[in-house]
């Protein structure tokens, strides 16, 4: 009877150290598991006006244009570039630090981080900041991505994962151009690196960016009217067609670039 109650307890005592064992191992497994899990892209970048710097809300400027407005005319009348800039762009940057007059400590942020955490932003003014830092920071880029001696095709980093990603550059503007005519209402079409790392066509809202879904925008073109229907009247499809002539390849790809080499993300 000793005997047999001796071996009953042995077995219970090696029965619960095995248990405990596999649960440790179990558990180490999960760690490993959860620290090989790639960080999403949405948590890396902070500068997303320019290739290596961020947009100042200290108090927001109106940037120039990097060219003549009637220097586009490949793609874009002077004076719908006159207007788009110096009017509605304007009227974004006086809106934007308007509603930050009356909260100094907001007014020290750049607006790539106002936009990435509006829930910061009081309420009273969160959809005013929305839509006009949005509207600096969507324009701030559109100017930035064309160039009188644009157009053509893509070459270098750029061009290689477009024709991975797409198939060719044939497709991939074929499909950014779908995206855009049939975009509804207001908004803007990107080509983004989204948080799983990859290259993706989206479309936003009015003048939503993409970095509040966690992507970085490479490449923007602006679908409100104000953009091309003096030109173009209806016809956004031909706008978007045409603004290829225009588009400044090596400016995107630093912007590609300033994410760091596919080997380091």
């Amino acid at each position: 009877m000793i005997k047999f109650w001796g071996k009953t307890i042995v077995f219970f005592f090696t029965t619960i150290v095995l248990t405990i064992l596999l649960s440790s191992h179990e558990l180490v497994l999960i760690a490993e598991a959860q620290s090989s899990t790639p960080t999403p892209t949405a948590t890396r970048f902070t500068t997303v006006a320019y290739p290596n710097r961020s947009l100042s809300a200290s108090p927001a400027q109106l940037p120039p244009l990097p060219y003549a407005y009637g220097a586009l005319e490949k793609a874009i009348d002077a004076e719908t570039m006159k207007l788009h800039h110096d009017a509605h762009h304007a009227t974004y940057v006086k809106n934007l630090n308007d509603a930050l007059k009356q909260y100094p400590d907001l007014q020290k942020r750049s607006v790539e981080s106002l936009l990435l955490d509006l829930n910061s932003v009081p309420e009273d003014i969160r959809t005013k900041v929305r839509n006009n830092a949005g509207g600096h920071l969507n324009h701030t880029i559109f100017w930035q991505l064309m160039s009188p001696q644009g157009g053509g095709e893509p070459s270098g980093a750029i061009a290689q994962e477009i024709n991975q990603t797409f198939g060719s550059f044939d497709a991939f503007k074929k499909q950014f151009n779908a995206a855009g005519t049939t975009r509804f209402g207001s908004g803007w079409v990107w080509l983004v690196r989204n948080p799983q790392n990859q290259l993706q066509i989206v479309t936003t809202a009015n003048q939503d960016n993409p970095i509040t879904d966690g992507s970085y925008p490479i490449i923007g073109n602006d679908l409100w009217e104000h953009a091309y229907y003096l030109k173009y009247r209806n016809r956004r499809a031909e706008y978007l067609n045409n603004w290829w002539n225009v588009v400044n390849w090596p400016q995107i790809n630093r912007r590609y670039l300033s994410l760091g080499t596919p080997r380091e993300r």
